[in-house]
């Protein structure tokens, strides 16, 4: 058996608290929860048995908040996952929520990286998608699929029209041009796709 050694009420939510058993952080419980089980700083408690209140007790709120979160933009299990955590909830609440939202169709990477791709390969470079979604979560599997839509054609034709937008209103010169292929690597496109982008206003020593 551990210690609940103190309850502090959360900063962005009043009506939720942050439970530490011995010192530590354990996991955020709404005031309604905690009042209702009665725990308070001083009783001791078992950690498993905490997670199981919290399960069968925020189940449902946390379903709700996750829900909201994705109401605006898709988001990817990673993001859902850390958006819950952050909110305290213990990784059996969070499991629960995702398996739900699966269930929905509410999260599924696939569909995300997909869109994500189509979206980004008009303004981004393959290499750089690959990487934000990485970063997003996404498996390797995901980012394949979603980036095997996205051909040599429209990546030359996204290549140019960010470097058009780049040297607007700038001088021709060796220098600049040379900032710009900079700037497309930059923006994760391939070398070749820089380079024949970059053949319309001039050229850049290799």
């Amino acid at each position: 058996m551990n210690e609940i050694t103190a309850i502090t009420p959360q900063v962005k939510d009043k009506r939720r608290c942050n439970v530490f058993i011995d010192g530590r952080f354990c996991c955020g419980l709404t005031l309604e929860t905690t009042v209702k089980c009665r725990l308070k700083v001083g009783m001791t408690v078992d950690p498993a048995r905490l997670a199981q209140i919290q399960l069968e007790s925020e189940k449902n709120t946390a379903l709700d908040k996750a829900l909201t979160y994705v109401s605006a933009t898709r988001k990817t299990e990673k993001q859902v996952r850390e958006f819950l955590e952050k909110k305290g909830y213990l990784s059996a609440v969070v499991d629960y929520v995702i398996e739900k939202m699966r269930g929905y169709n509410f999260i599924n990477d696939n569909e995300y990286a997909e869109e994500y791709a189509a979206f980004a390969g008009k303004k981004k470079g393959s290499r750089l998608i690959r990487m934000e979604l990485k970063n997003k979560g996404v498996s390797d599997t995901d980012i394949d699929g979603a980036l095997s839509a996205i051909n040599g054609e429209m990546q030359e034709a996204a290549a140019k029209a960010v470097l058009e937008k780049y040297m607007r209103n700038k001088p021709m010169d060796k220098e600049t041009l040379y900032k710009a292929f900079r700037y497309l690597l930059g923006k994760g496109f391939e070398y070749d796709v820089a380079k024949s982008a970059l053949s319309a206003f001039g050229d850049v020593e290799d």
